[in-house]
């Protein structure tokens, strides 16, 4: 069904994107940890700055600020834990050159803990607690939070160039804006974030990193979540595990070629 009241949907996508502004200057101005921190070289070994990550997450959880108290926590949860997962594998796995699901988890069946391993175990966690919140049963709980990691995961997946996870969030969210109630408005929030970013991402001065691909694919899967029943939940669900598997595929073929 349309939403015939636009505003909130308008509204959270404003303030989605305003709080994400803000916050990428309030951190570029305090560059906690020193500049040196927030600085990364890209694909093309340009110097860009990740303090859009870390903002945009905060841009998405906080424009759920409106919704009634259970989705408000689901959209807080899921999103801030993904940008909090991805941000410590932005830190404690840079220079790890190994990537999928496989590799880290081989890593933990030898006995090593990998960055890559807590953002895995620690988004997939927060997603089925946010999946909990917003669904009644037990089955649509899980699905949602498949629903919620999996679009995690996948937006980061999509980011292997600048402006692709961002443009991602905003093509596979505008659908979402015809939703009516809560799947709309945090469609709009996940759009808001993503399109606050996407300007210095295509223009390679800043990378959201991690934690803004994991935060946004958050903010995305929730509206998702939200706005789709039992059917519509295990099709993207279906969906999001065929991609995973698929991108462990390209990501081994690539890793054998090298």
């Amino acid at each position: 069904m349309i939403d015939r009241k636009p505003a909130r949907r308008l509204t959270a996508l404003l303030a989605s994107a305003a709080v994400t502004r803000a916050a990428t200057t309030a951190l570029r101005s305090r560059a906690p940890g020193g500049p040196d921190r927030w600085q990364r070289k890209n694909y093309a070994g340009r110097a860009v700055e990740l303090y859009a990550g870390p903002a945009a997450a905060l841009g998405a959880a906080a424009a759920a600020v409106a919704l009634p108290a259970r989705p408000r926590a689901a959209a807080a949860l899921a999103v801030l834990s993904a940008g909090a997962c991805g941000a410590y594998d932005d830190v404690a796995g840079e220079g790890d050159p190994r990537r999928g699901f496989r590799a880290h988890l081989g890593a933990l069946r030898d006995g090593e803990v990998t960055s890559g391993a807590v953002k895995l175990f620690g988004i997939s966690a927060a997603g089925l607690a946010a999946g909990a919140l917003l669904k009644e049963r037990p089955v649509d709980k899980v699905l949602a939070g498949v629903v919620i990691a999996g679009t995690a995961h996948f937006v980061n997946l999509v980011d292997v160039r600048p402006g692709r996870a961002a443009g991602a969030v905003v093509a596979l969210g505008a659908p979402g804006l015809l939703r009516q109630g809560t799947g709309g408005v945090l469609a709009a929030a996940s759009m808001g974030a993503a399109v606050a970013v996407l300007p210095e991402d295509l223009g390679e001065r800043a990378m959201i990193g991690d934690a803004g691909a994991h935060a946004l694919g958050a903010a995305l899967g929730t509206a998702i979540a939200a706005g789709n029943g039992r059917a519509g939940l295990a099709a993207h669900a279906a969906g999001l595990v065929a991609a995973a598997v698929y991108g462990e595929r390209v990501s081994a073929a690539v890793r054998g070629l090298g």
